[in-house]
C-alpha cells in the first residue's frame, strides 16, 4: 500500500494517529503471559504468542478509529526467532483488519546489504520460481545518514512496488542534536539530509499531493519540525515523541499542512500501557487502549484545525 493509501485511511478515520506496537513483557497483562507461560514455560516461544496475543487485542480494539500500526523490530528480535514469526504475525493480522503497517526497521547499510534490507521488509524473496513477502511492511523508517547508496534499494522497492518511507531527518531523542544540529556549510545537518529527503523522492508524487518519500520528525522539536515542513510540503511526517516522550498535541502542529494532513503522530506506551492506569489488572486492556486512542485523537485534531 503506497502514501495514497495511508492518506486515504487518515481521512476515512478524521484521525492522523499511529498505534505503535513495542510490546515488552511488562506492557503487557499478566494474565496473557501467565496463559502462554503455563503452556510453554518461561520461555521466548510463551513470550512470542503472548506478544501476538496481546497485539491482536490491541488491533482489534483500534482498528475501526486509527488508521496505522508501528511495530518496532528490536522489541521483537529480543525474542529471537519467535518474534521474527510474531512480527510477521502482528503484520498479516494488522492488515486483515484493514490497517496500513509502518515497520520501524530504522535500517541502514550499503550496497548488497541494503537491497537485503529492503527485500526483507518491503520486497520479497525468490524461493525457487516463487516470491515470498519475509515480512510485507507498507512503508518503512530508514536511516538516511549513510547516503545515497545506502537509500536506493529501499527507493527501489517504492517504485516497484508502490511502498513508501520515513527518513530520519530530526529524531526526538534529547541527544539528536549532537549531531543533526551540528552546521555542514552553512546550515544544520538535519537541514541538509531534509533536502536529500527531497531530491530521493523526484518522481514519486502520489494523487493526494504527498511523496512516497516521508521524514521521521520528532514531536520534542517543535521548530525543527517548522524548518523542515517548510523544505518538504509533499512529505509526509511520522512524529514520534508525544505522550510518554513528553511532547504534547500543541507540539505537533508544525508538523501538519494548512489542509490538516502532512503528518502521522505516534503513541506506543501511551496507548499499549493505557490499562495500568486502571485497578483491573489488565483485563480491560482492550477499551483502556481504545479510549486513550480516542482521546488522543481528539486532542490533536483540535490542536490541527
Amino acid at each position: 500500500m503506497s502514501i495514497q493509501t495511508l492518506v486515504e485511511k487518515i481521512k476515512e478515520k478524521g484521525n492522523p494517529t499511529v498505534a505503535g506496537l513495542d510490546a515488552r513483557l511488562e506492557y503487557i497483562p499478566q494474565h496473557i503471559t501467565m496463559r502462554h507461560m503455563m503452556l510453554h514455560g518461561e520461555t521466548l516461544r510463551a513470550a512470542a504468542e503472548s506478544v501476538v496475543t496481546f497485539n491482536c487485542g490491541l488491533i482489534d480494539a483500534l482498528c475501526d478509529i486509527v488508521p496505522a500500526v508501528k511495530p518496532q523490530a528490536a522489541y521483537y528480535e529480543l525474542l529471537g526467532s519467535y518474534g521474527a514469526m510474531a512480527l510477521k504475525e502482528t503484520i498479516d493480522y494488522a492488515h486483515a483488519k484493514g490497517m496500513y503497517v509502518i515497520g520501524d526497521i530504522k535500517r541502514n547499510d550499503i550496497g548488497a546489504t541494503a537491497t537485503a534490507y529492503a527485500e526483507a521488509y518491503l520486497g520479497k524473496t525468490r524461493v525457487g520460481d516463487t516470491e515470498i513477502a519475509p515480512y510485507g511492511c507498507d512503508s518503512v523508517t530508514v536511516n538516511g545518514y549513510l547516503g545515497t547508496d545506502g537509500v536506493e534499494p529501499f527507493l527501489k522497492e517504492c517504485r516497484n512496488r508502490e511502498k513508501s518511507l520515513f527518513m530520519l531527518v530530526k529524531t526526538s531523542n534529547p541527544s539528536s542534536g549532537e549531531l543533526q544540529n551540528r552546521d555542514m556549510e552553512g546550515k544544520p545537518l538535519f537541514v541538509r539530509m531534509a533536502e536529500m529527503v527531497a531530491k530521493w523522492g523526484d518522481g514519486l508524487d502520489m494523487p493526494c499531493g504527498y511523496n512516497q518519500i516521508g521524514a521521521v520528525v520528532g514531536a520534542t522539536y517543535p521548530e525543527e519540525q517548522k524548518v523542515v515542513r517548510e523544505l518538504l510540503p509533499k512529505s509526509y511526517f511520522l512524529v514520534p515523541g508525544y505522550g510518554a516522550q513528553g511532547a504534547t498535541a500543541k507540539d505537533i502542529a508544525n508538523a501538519f499542512n494548512d489542509d490538516g494532513l502532512g503528518a502521522i503522530v505516534n503513541s506506543s506506551r501511551g496507548i499499549m500501557c493505557a490499562w495500568k492506569k486502571n485497578d483491573k489488572d489488565g483485563r480491560d486492556y482492550k477499551e483502556a487502549a481504545r479510549a486513550e486512542a480516542i482521546r488522543m485523537r481528539d486532542e490533536i485534531v483540535a490542536a490541527i484545525k
